[in-house]
């Protein structure tokens, strides 16, 4: 690890999932990490909220099919309670359609439930760090299965987006298909700097909370299609 992503103090994650043998999985796979502190476990959804409620964790790493509340719910009801708590969910290719739900609920992001270790661990520290985390492969797999409920590209596109200039417009299709700031950057030779100043434009313009609800905008509207 290098000093920058080190945080002054360890990252404090909720472990949300049904299964024991994988909370116990994720255990050995984060507890060897300095920087992480997994601070609690619930084996359903509405113990998380409660969880996330009276011990303010960083970061829910949240499973979707859980006993009494689903993760899907469990996310909304984090969210609308405006902790200072960020969910990042775990899914399998069979549960799509609740990963949908879940962004729009607002998780800060998603990953497949066998993510490599090293990623996992990444995604934990930017998700605590305020930024969101998408699976470019997962959501394609999610976007081509909508495809045919979403708008026409051809349609006049959302008032919303009439606010962003043009060069914010073309940000947000590259942050839409799934591409980091730096990558953004050289594509558009310009500064990561001023992809990030972009982004941030975009974000405020569209009252949008991150990347992750970024994607499902550009998506939702027309701006970018599947298979794009």
């Amino acid at each position: 690890m290098t000093d920058a992503t080190v945080p002054a103090r360890p990252i404090r994650i909720l472990l949300a999932d049904d299964q024991p043998l994988l909370r116990t999985g994720f255990r050995m796979v984060l507890g060897t990490e300095d920087d992480l502190d997994i601070v609690a476990e619930a084996a359903d959804g509405l113990a998380a909220v409660e969880l996330s409620r009276r011990l303010l964790p960083d970061v829910v790493l949240m499973d979707i099919r859980m006993p009494r509340m689903d993760g899907v719910a469990a996310t909304r009801a984090i969210v609308d309670a405006r902790l200072p708590v960020r969910v990042l969910i775990l899914t399998t290719f069979d549960l799509d359609e609740y990963v949908v739900g879940a962004l729009r609920a607002g998780a800060s992001g998603f990953l497949a439930k066998d993510v490599p270790a090293e990623d996992l661990v990444a995604a934990i520290r930017t998700v605590a760090a305020g930024d969101a985390v998408m699976a470019p492969r997962i959501l394609r797999r999610l976007l081509d299965r909508f495809a045919d409920s979403l708008p026409d590209p051809a349609a006049t596109p959302p008032r919303a987006l009439s606010a962003l200039t043009e060069r914010e417009r073309e940000v947000l299709v590259q942050v839409a298909r799934g591409l980091s700031n730096a990558e953004i950057a050289r594509a558009l030779s310009v500064s990561e700097t001023t992809v990030k100043t972009h982004v941030g434009h975009v974000l405020t313009k569209l009252g949008l909370r991150d990347r992750v609800q970024a994607v499902v905008l550009a998506y939702e509207s027309g701006l970018v299609r599947p298979r794009a």
